[in-house]
C-alpha cells in the first residue's frame, strides 16, 4: 500500500502514531509489550538550560512513531494502548508508510533508534553561550582551539565586536539536532 490510500487487504502495514505530548517512549513500551513491532526515532543532543548545558533525549518526530500492525485486527487494540492519541489518518484514508521509508529512517538514526547528534564546532557556527556571566548571548565561532578543548568567539558586545575565549562545552550550536539529521 502507498501512503494515501485504504487500508483494506489484510496482512502487517507501517502506520504513523500520534502519542501524547512526551509519551513517545510509553507508548512504544507499551506497544512492545502488547506483540506490535515499533520505531521510535530519537536524539541525544546538547542542550542550553538555566543550569548550563546537557545532555537531553528527545523523539525525532514529537509526538509521533511508527507501528507495524495489521489494521483490521488490530487497529481498535493500538488506539488503546496507553500513551497513543491515534492512528494518523485523513478521514476514512488510513495511510501506510512504506517498508522503504521506515529502512531509510533506520539507517539514519542506527540500531539502537538512538542517533547521538555531536556538537562539532566550526568556524562560522553560531552558537548561544551556555555558562558563565555571558550566559544566553548570541556568537560566531572565530577558531576552534582542539588542544586545549576550547573556542574562540566572536562577539557583538556593548556595540563592538569583541574575540574572546571559551571552554567548547560553554557553547551550543544554534542549528537543532534534528537538522543534523534530516
Amino acid at each position: 500500500m502507498n501512503a494515501g490510500e485504504n487500508q483494506v487487504i489484510g496482512g502487517a502495514a507501517w502506520f504513523c502514531l500520534r502519542s501524547r505530548p512526551k509519551h513517545e517512549h510509553i507508548a512504544a513500551d507499551y506497544l512492545r509489550k502488547i506483540g506490535v513491532e515499533t520505531f521510535l526515532p530519537r536524539i541525544r543532543f546538547k542542550r542550553v538550560t538555566r543550569q548550563g548545558t546537557v545532555w537531553t533525549t528527545e523523539a525525532l518526530f514529537p509526538n509521533y512513531l511508527f507501528a507495524r500492525f495489521d489494521w483490521q485486527d488490530s487497529l481498535r487494540r493500538v488506539q488503546a494502548v496507553r500513551g497513543v492519541s491515534g492512528v494518523v489518518h485523513f478521514g476514512k484514508r488510513w495511510p501506510t508508510i512504506s517498508e522503504e521509508t521506515i529502512q531509510q529512517l533506520r539507517q539514519a538514526v542506527g540500531t539502537d533508534e538512538l542517533r547521538v547528534v555531536p556538537a562539532r564546532l566550526e568556524p562560522g557556527d553560531e552558537v548561544r553561550i551556555a555558562a558563565g556571566a555571558l550566559r544566553g548571548l548570541e556568537a560566531v565561532i572565530a577558531r576552534v582551539l582542539p588542544a586545549r578543548e576550547r573556542v574562540a568567539v566572536l562577539l557583538e558586545f556593548l556595540g563592538r565586536q569583541t574575540t574572546i575565549e571559551l571552554p567548547a562545552d560553554a557553547v551550543i550550536k544554534q542549528r537543532g539536532a534534528r537538522e543534523e539529521i534530516l
